[in-house]
Protein backbone atom coordinates (compact mmCIF):
# COMPACT_ATOMS: atom_id res chain seq x y z
CA UNK A 1 0.00 0.00 0.00
CA UNK A 2 2.80 2.54 0.99
CA UNK A 3 4.61 1.38 -2.73
CA UNK A 4 1.14 2.43 -4.17
CA UNK A 5 0.96 5.79 -2.58
CA UNK A 6 4.67 6.64 -3.23
CA UNK A 7 4.18 6.09 -7.17
CA UNK A 8 0.80 7.88 -7.21
CA UNK A 9 2.74 11.18 -5.45
CA UNK A 10 5.36 10.64 -8.21
CA UNK A 11 2.86 10.67 -10.98
CA UNK A 12 0.96 13.36 -9.88
CA UNK A 13 4.23 15.53 -9.23
CA UNK A 14 5.36 14.65 -13.24
CA UNK A 15 1.85 15.54 -14.39
CA UNK A 16 1.75 19.13 -12.18
CA UNK A 17 4.94 19.86 -14.00
CA UNK A 18 3.37 19.49 -17.48
CA UNK A 19 -0.06 21.16 -16.78
CA UNK A 20 1.14 24.97 -17.18
CA UNK A 21 1.86 23.92 -20.96
CA UNK A 22 -1.53 22.52 -21.44
CA UNK A 23 -3.44 24.75 -19.51
CA UNK A 24 -2.68 28.18 -20.51
CA UNK A 25 -2.50 30.69 -17.18
CA UNK A 26 -3.21 34.24 -19.13
CA UNK A 27 -6.07 32.66 -20.76
CA UNK A 28 -5.50 33.35 -24.18
CA UNK A 29 -6.34 31.06 -26.47
CA UNK A 30 -4.83 28.86 -29.35
CA UNK A 31 -5.31 30.68 -32.77
CA UNK A 32 -8.42 29.50 -34.51
CA UNK A 33 -7.83 28.66 -38.21
CA UNK A 34 -10.92 28.16 -39.25
CA UNK A 35 -11.65 32.23 -39.01
CA UNK A 36 -9.42 32.44 -42.05
CA UNK A 37 -10.44 29.43 -43.34
CA UNK A 38 -12.42 30.94 -46.50
CA UNK A 39 -9.55 33.48 -47.46
CA UNK A 40 -6.42 32.64 -49.36
CA UNK A 41 -3.27 31.99 -47.33
CA UNK A 42 -0.85 35.15 -47.40
CA UNK A 43 1.77 34.96 -50.06
CA UNK A 44 5.68 35.15 -49.54
CA UNK A 45 6.92 37.59 -52.05
CA UNK A 46 10.14 38.66 -52.77
CA UNK A 47 11.74 41.44 -50.75
CA UNK A 48 12.52 44.18 -53.72
CA UNK A 49 15.64 46.47 -52.72
CA UNK A 50 15.62 47.42 -56.52
CA UNK A 51 13.34 48.90 -59.41
CA UNK A 52 13.71 47.12 -62.89
CA UNK A 53 15.11 49.75 -65.12
CA UNK A 54 11.85 51.07 -66.44
CA UNK A 55 13.38 54.05 -67.78
CA UNK A 56 15.37 51.95 -70.29
CA UNK A 57 11.79 50.18 -71.52
CA UNK A 58 10.92 52.32 -74.85
CA UNK A 59 8.07 50.27 -75.85
CA UNK A 60 4.55 52.03 -73.73
CA UNK A 61 2.70 48.87 -73.41
CA UNK A 62 5.81 46.58 -72.33
CA UNK A 63 6.64 49.32 -69.89
CA UNK A 64 3.11 49.42 -68.52
CA UNK A 65 3.18 45.41 -68.00
CA UNK A 66 6.55 45.94 -66.51
CA UNK A 67 5.46 48.06 -64.23
CA UNK A 68 1.80 46.00 -62.56
CA UNK A 69 4.01 42.57 -63.23
CA UNK A 70 6.47 43.75 -60.51
CA UNK A 71 4.07 45.98 -58.28
CA UNK A 72 1.01 43.74 -58.23
CA UNK A 73 1.83 40.54 -55.99
CA UNK A 74 2.97 43.18 -53.59
CA UNK A 75 -0.41 44.85 -53.10
CA UNK A 76 -2.08 41.41 -53.39
CA UNK A 77 0.22 39.75 -50.49
CA UNK A 78 -0.97 42.98 -48.55
CA UNK A 79 -4.74 43.41 -49.23
CA UNK A 80 -5.11 39.57 -48.23
CA UNK A 81 -2.63 40.24 -45.33
CA UNK A 82 -5.67 43.29 -44.41
CA UNK A 83 -8.48 40.57 -44.80
CA UNK A 84 -6.70 38.30 -42.54
CA UNK A 85 -6.53 40.74 -40.06
CA UNK A 86 -10.12 41.92 -40.81
CA UNK A 87 -11.37 38.02 -40.12
CA UNK A 88 -9.48 38.23 -36.96
CA UNK A 89 -11.33 41.52 -35.84
CA UNK A 90 -14.81 40.16 -36.19
CA UNK A 91 -14.50 37.23 -34.54
CA UNK A 92 -12.85 39.14 -31.48
CA UNK A 93 -15.71 41.85 -31.42
CA UNK A 94 -17.89 38.26 -31.02
CA UNK A 95 -16.34 37.86 -28.74
CA UNK A 96 -16.26 40.54 -26.96
CA UNK A 97 -20.17 40.61 -27.50
CA UNK A 98 -20.31 37.47 -25.44
CA UNK A 99 -17.93 39.16 -23.07
CA UNK A 100 -15.14 36.65 -23.08
CA UNK A 101 -12.39 38.30 -24.91
CA UNK A 102 -8.79 36.83 -24.28
CA UNK A 103 -5.57 38.43 -23.32
CA UNK A 104 -4.83 37.49 -26.66
CA UNK A 105 -7.28 39.24 -28.03
CA UNK A 106 -6.62 42.82 -25.75
CA UNK A 107 -3.11 42.43 -27.49
CA UNK A 108 -4.03 42.53 -30.91
CA UNK A 109 -6.48 45.28 -30.27
CA UNK A 110 -3.84 46.89 -28.77
CA UNK A 111 -1.47 46.38 -31.63
CA UNK A 112 -4.49 47.32 -34.13
CA UNK A 113 -5.05 50.85 -32.02
CA UNK A 114 -0.93 51.42 -31.94
CA UNK A 115 -0.76 50.54 -36.25
CA UNK A 116 -3.88 52.49 -37.07
CA UNK A 117 -2.86 55.33 -35.50
CA UNK A 118 -5.94 56.07 -32.91
CA UNK A 119 -5.43 57.34 -29.56
CA UNK A 120 -3.58 55.10 -26.86
CA UNK A 121 -5.92 55.46 -24.18
CA UNK A 122 -9.40 54.78 -26.23
CA UNK A 123 -11.73 52.19 -24.09
CA UNK A 124 -12.34 48.66 -25.85
CA UNK A 125 -15.95 49.26 -26.92
CA UNK A 126 -17.98 49.10 -29.79
CA UNK A 127 -16.98 52.62 -31.12
CA UNK A 128 -13.36 51.19 -31.13
CA UNK A 129 -14.40 48.08 -33.27
CA UNK A 130 -16.36 50.18 -35.23
CA UNK A 131 -13.76 52.45 -35.86
CA UNK A 132 -11.11 49.45 -36.89
CA UNK A 133 -13.84 47.91 -39.33
CA UNK A 134 -13.34 51.30 -41.23
CA UNK A 135 -9.41 51.29 -41.46
CA UNK A 136 -8.45 47.73 -41.35
CA UNK A 137 -9.93 46.99 -45.02
CA UNK A 138 -8.17 47.02 -48.89
CA UNK A 139 -7.75 49.22 -50.92
CA UNK A 140 -8.84 48.19 -54.58
CA UNK A 141 -5.62 47.17 -56.54
CA UNK A 142 -6.42 49.35 -59.99
CA UNK A 143 -6.06 52.07 -57.54
CA UNK A 144 -3.20 51.34 -56.03
CA UNK A 145 -1.26 50.67 -59.05
CA UNK A 146 -2.59 53.58 -60.90
CA UNK A 147 -1.65 56.10 -58.36
CA UNK A 148 1.91 54.31 -57.96
CA UNK A 149 1.97 55.10 -62.01
CA UNK A 150 0.90 58.52 -61.80
CA UNK A 151 3.10 59.36 -58.71
CA UNK A 152 6.01 58.09 -59.72
CA UNK A 153 6.12 58.62 -63.56
CA UNK A 154 5.82 54.60 -64.43
CA UNK A 155 8.35 54.07 -62.33
CA UNK A 156 11.43 56.36 -63.40
CA UNK A 157 11.08 59.38 -61.09
CA UNK A 158 13.95 60.43 -58.88
CA UNK A 159 11.46 59.88 -55.58
CA UNK A 160 11.10 56.41 -56.97
CA UNK A 161 14.82 55.40 -58.16
CA UNK A 162 16.77 56.62 -55.09
CA UNK A 163 13.83 56.25 -52.57
CA UNK A 164 12.06 53.51 -53.52
CA UNK A 165 9.30 55.84 -53.08
CA UNK A 166 6.09 54.92 -55.68
CA UNK A 167 3.76 57.22 -53.97
CA UNK A 168 5.35 60.34 -53.19
CA UNK A 169 4.61 60.16 -49.22
CA UNK A 170 6.00 63.16 -47.18
CA UNK A 171 7.74 62.96 -44.08
CA UNK A 172 8.71 65.82 -42.03
CA UNK A 173 12.23 64.77 -39.41
CA UNK A 174 15.05 66.04 -41.24
CA UNK A 175 17.13 63.03 -43.17
CA UNK A 176 14.16 61.14 -43.32
CA UNK A 177 13.79 61.40 -47.35
CA UNK A 178 14.79 63.07 -50.09
CA UNK A 179 14.24 66.84 -50.08
CA UNK A 180 12.06 67.72 -53.58
CA UNK A 181 14.08 70.33 -55.71
CA UNK A 182 10.92 72.67 -55.31
CA UNK A 183 10.49 73.22 -51.82
CA UNK A 184 10.42 75.99 -50.33
CA UNK A 185 13.10 77.83 -48.02
CA UNK A 186 10.77 77.57 -44.83
CA UNK A 187 9.61 74.01 -46.01
CA UNK A 188 10.75 70.75 -43.80
CA UNK A 189 8.95 68.00 -45.31
CA UNK A 190 11.34 65.62 -47.84
CA UNK A 191 10.07 62.88 -49.61
CA UNK A 192 10.23 60.04 -47.82
CA UNK A 193 12.91 56.85 -48.38
CA UNK A 194 12.26 53.34 -48.23
CA UNK A 195 14.49 50.11 -47.14
CA UNK A 196 12.15 48.26 -50.08
CA UNK A 197 9.21 48.59 -52.41
CA UNK A 198 7.54 46.42 -50.25
CA UNK A 199 7.20 48.57 -47.60
CA UNK A 200 6.37 51.57 -49.61
CA UNK A 201 3.28 49.92 -51.09
CA UNK A 202 2.44 49.17 -46.98
CA UNK A 203 3.18 52.39 -45.85
CA UNK A 204 0.82 54.04 -48.59
CA UNK A 205 -1.68 51.80 -47.61
CA UNK A 206 -1.13 52.35 -44.05
CA UNK A 207 -1.71 55.85 -45.12
CA UNK A 208 -5.05 55.19 -46.98
CA UNK A 209 -6.48 53.80 -43.94
CA UNK A 210 -5.26 56.35 -41.31
CA UNK A 211 -5.23 59.74 -42.39
CA UNK A 212 -7.72 62.32 -41.75
CA UNK A 213 -7.66 63.39 -45.09
CA UNK A 214 -9.11 60.20 -46.30
CA UNK A 215 -11.61 59.42 -44.08
CA UNK A 216 -14.19 60.38 -46.89
CA UNK A 217 -12.59 57.23 -48.83
CA UNK A 218 -13.13 55.37 -45.56
CA UNK A 219 -16.57 56.20 -45.27
CA UNK A 220 -17.29 54.71 -49.25
CA UNK A 221 -15.90 52.06 -48.97
CA UNK A 222 -17.69 51.06 -45.45
CA UNK A 223 -20.74 51.83 -46.84
CA UNK A 224 -20.29 49.46 -49.37
CA UNK A 225 -19.15 46.82 -46.90
CA UNK A 226 -23.17 47.63 -45.55
CA UNK A 227 -24.27 47.35 -49.24
CA UNK A 228 -22.51 43.85 -49.57
CA UNK A 229 -20.89 45.92 -52.95
CA UNK A 230 -17.83 45.41 -54.19
CA UNK A 231 -14.80 47.41 -53.55
CA UNK A 232 -14.44 49.14 -56.87
CA UNK A 233 -11.13 51.49 -57.38
CA UNK A 234 -13.90 53.73 -59.26
CA UNK A 235 -16.05 54.48 -56.32
CA UNK A 236 -13.15 54.91 -53.96
CA UNK A 237 -10.85 57.30 -56.62
CA UNK A 238 -13.08 60.12 -55.61
CA UNK A 239 -11.89 59.77 -51.78
CA UNK A 240 -8.17 60.96 -53.00
CA UNK A 241 -8.97 64.97 -53.78
CA UNK A 242 -6.50 65.51 -50.98
CA UNK A 243 -3.87 63.36 -52.45
CA UNK A 244 -3.22 66.34 -54.63
CA UNK A 245 -3.29 70.18 -54.87
CA UNK A 246 -5.01 69.47 -58.10
CA UNK A 247 -8.07 67.97 -56.55
CA UNK A 248 -10.39 67.02 -58.82
CA UNK A 249 -8.22 66.95 -61.78
CA UNK A 250 -5.97 64.67 -59.96
CA UNK A 251 -9.32 62.76 -59.93
CA UNK A 252 -10.18 62.80 -63.21
CA UNK A 253 -6.50 62.38 -64.35
CA UNK A 254 -6.62 59.01 -62.59
CA UNK A 255 -9.88 57.60 -63.89
CA UNK A 256 -8.95 57.96 -67.44
CA UNK A 257 -5.66 56.17 -66.21
CA UNK A 258 -8.22 53.14 -64.73
CA UNK A 259 -10.42 53.31 -68.09
CA UNK A 260 -7.07 53.01 -70.42
CA UNK A 261 -5.13 50.89 -68.39
CA UNK A 262 -8.08 48.52 -66.58
CA UNK A 263 -7.36 45.77 -70.14
CA UNK A 264 -3.87 45.50 -69.30
CA UNK A 265 -3.94 45.46 -65.47
CA UNK A 266 -6.45 42.28 -65.73
CA UNK A 267 -4.37 40.49 -68.48
CA UNK A 268 -1.72 40.81 -65.52
CA UNK A 269 -3.46 39.74 -63.44
CA UNK A 270 -4.62 36.61 -65.06
CA UNK A 271 -1.12 35.50 -65.93
CA UNK A 272 -0.16 36.16 -62.35
CA UNK A 273 -2.50 34.24 -60.89
CA UNK A 274 -2.89 31.05 -63.08
CA UNK A 275 -1.02 28.02 -61.64
CA UNK A 276 1.74 27.18 -64.37
CA UNK A 277 0.06 23.93 -65.03
CA UNK A 278 -2.80 25.33 -67.12
CA UNK A 279 -0.60 27.36 -68.63
CA UNK A 280 0.46 24.56 -70.10
CA UNK A 281 -2.13 23.17 -71.44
Amino acid sequence: MRLLTVLLFIVLSIAALFVPWLIDKSGMEAPNPSVTAHLPEIPEVPVERDLPDFMSMTDVTEKKEEFFRFLLPMVEAENIRILHDRAHLKAIHQRFKNDKLTETDKQRLEDWIDYYRLEEDIAIDENLFGLLKRRIDIIPETMVLVQAANESGWGTSRFSRQGLNLFGQWCYSKGCGLVPKGRDEDGRHEVAQFDSVNASVKSYIRNINTHGAYLDLRLLREQKRLDNADIRARDLITGLSSYSERGQEYIDELRAMIRINRPIIEQVNEDLNTPETTKKN
